[in-house]
This record gives C-alpha cells, structure tokens and sequence, in this order.
C-alpha cells in the first residue's frame, strides 16, 4: 500500500522516477509547492542525504533560482509563501486492494528567513515508500526534472506527468473526467463549466507541453450521451535538432571545433557559479545582478566559440565534460 518515489541520478542528474499509483494520485500542489517536493527528492539523492522521518531536507532559494531559472528574490518570495501552506497539503491515492488512502505529504517544514532556506521531512508513507523500490521499471514513471522546470502552470507540469507515464505507447487510455480533475489538483467548485476548464486549464497545458517540453501531445473528448465523462492523450516525442558535433572533452580547448555539449542544467548551475568568480569579472557590465550575469554566462556557453574561451573557468568551477 505504500506510495513509491525516488530520483535516479545518471548523466542528466535530475531524473525524476515514482510509482505509477503515486503519480495518479489526487492531489493539490501549488506550482512552487511541487518544485519544493521535486527539489527536495533529487537533493536527497544527489548529496547522499537521504530520506527520512527524523532528518530535514533543506532546500536553498539559490538552488530553487538555478533549477527553475528564476531570479533568488522570486524564489525567495515562492518559498516563503509555500511555506504557510505546504504542511497542510494531503493527497490521496487507491492501494493495492483498491481501498482509498490519505496522506499529508510532509510532517514538518520551516522556513530559515535569516538564510533564505526550507527545512522539511516527509511523512512516513512517502519515505516507506521509498525503501520499497524493487526496479520494476514498467510500474514506475519518469522524466527529466528540466522538463517541468520551465512550465508555468501546475496543470501544465502535472498532465506532463500524466502522460509521459505511457512514454512505451504515446497513448494515454480514457481518463474519467473526476479523477481527472483531482489529479490535476482542481477543486470541485473550480471550472465546473466544460468550456472554461478546456478554455483555462486544459488547452492551455496542452499548448505550453507542446511548446516547452519534449513532446508534442493532443486530446480526444469521450461523452456518455450528450455529456463529455472523459478525455483520452496521444502524444510522441519531438525530433531531437542536429546539435553541433560534440567532440571529446579530453581534447586541448584552443582546438578550434572543441566544443563539449552541456545540458539546460548543467550551463544554469555553472553558470550561476562562475557568475561569483573573479576571473569573470572582466566579462561582467556592471550593473547588473549575480542572477543576470548568470543568465548570460549561460548564454554563452550555448556558443561554441565563447565555450572555448570560457573553459578554462569552466573547468575551475567544476565541470568536467565527460560528466
């Protein structure tokens, strides 16, 4: 009965795995609520913390600012708000046996003001859960963390999940339209007109998945009678573009096609560093804030002459290209 979620990290280092029966659950998060919780599994993981009942997790508004890809004030200001209301936050989900359970997501948080932080634990089912991973990968779903990330919308970020659940078929099976709302979080009294939840919630998901992510995706409308019961998905995966030849990165970066290929996450979060660097100070304009610069920095290292250039901080700050 218990609920399973875990983080693998391989190459990408923010995959996000959980069990198929916790990523249909009911449940109600705000958009920054479900950064925190994504945050703070991947960090469990990626620092060798762990979950548990007795130690907090502390998630940082400049990791928050780096994954998301957001200013440290904005995410100061999300975490705060998240705060007041994350704790109360329950999901519920069918076991094994079909019987309904309900859970808090997290037993305690604070939020650090002084050092612009979080500290939560969850609670005992999640981390049971956890323990329970066997491997079993057709029971799990799985996606990178950058996908989401640069959703806007909660609705959006969930019914990605939603359907990269069926990643093998790209076909998603009628959804019953109640479960459907509460496991996109809509409370019974929101958008009960079927035009404003296609209008509100609906079409505009579909419109920033397919924008944004990895995926293009379109529904198909079922009706009992006159009345719309239920939706179905088809969705494949976007050709990936003819990327620039990636070249080994144990080559001498003055080569003139040296180029190493970085993921969105990788560049934001040496980006953010060597933005605090003083060799980069002569790359700076001044004005502009530690988040800015970074941006730019990230920037140009999409660029294969400036990531040649810039290597060598690169390099000091940590990355290693073979990574």
């Amino acid at each position: 009965m218990w609920l399973n979620i875990i983080i693998y990290l391989n190459m990408s280092k923010d995959l996000v795995v959980k069990t198929n029966r916790l990523n249909q659950a009911f449940q109600v998060l705000t958009l920054a609520e479900l950064h925190i919780v994504q945050l703070a599994i991947v960090d469990a993981r990626e620092t060798g913390t762990g979950l548990s009942t007795d130690t907090p997790l502390r998630i940082d508004a400049r990791r928050y600012a780096e994954v998301f890809n957001t200013t440290r004030q904005n995410a100061y200001q999300r975490m705060k708000e998240a705060e007041d209301t994350l704790f109360n936050r329950r999901f519920s989900f069918y076991d094994e046996n079909g019987k309904l359970v309900k859970s808090r997501w997290i037993q305690q948080v604070r939020y650090l003001d002084d050092e612009g932080a979080i500290e939560l634990v969850f609670t005992l089912a999640v981390v049971q859960g956890i323990s329970r991973i066997d491997g079993v990968k057709e029971f799990f779903t799985q996606y990178l963390l950058s996908q989401t990330a640069q959703l806007n919308s909660v609705y959006s970020a969930r019914l990605y999940e939603l359907l990269i659940q069926w990643g093998s078929t790209g076909k998603v099976p009628i959804i019953d339209l109640g479960d459907f709302r509460e496991q996109l979080g809509i409370g019974i009294n929101e958008y009960q007109r079927m035009h404003h939840f296609k209008a509100r919630v609906l079409e505009p998901a579909i419109k920033e998945i397919n924008e944004k992510t990895d995926i293009k995706a379109e529904y198909e409308q079922h009706k009992k009678g006159r009345i719309i019961s239920g939706f179905s998905f088809k969705f494949k995966k976007k050709s990936q573009p003819k990327s620039e030849k990636v070249l080994d990165s144990k080559r001498d970066p003055n080569t003139p096609d040296f180029f190493v290929k970085m993921t969105d996450a990788q560049r934001h979060l040496f980006a953010n560093k060597m933005s605090e660097m003083p060799e980069m100070s002569t790359y700076s304009q001044g004005t502009e804030s530690y988040q800015q610069f970074a941006i730019r920095i990230a920037n140009m290292l999409l660029e294969p002459e400036k990531f040649r250039e810039l290597y060598p901080i690169l390099e000091k700050a940590g990355f290693k290209g073979n990574l």
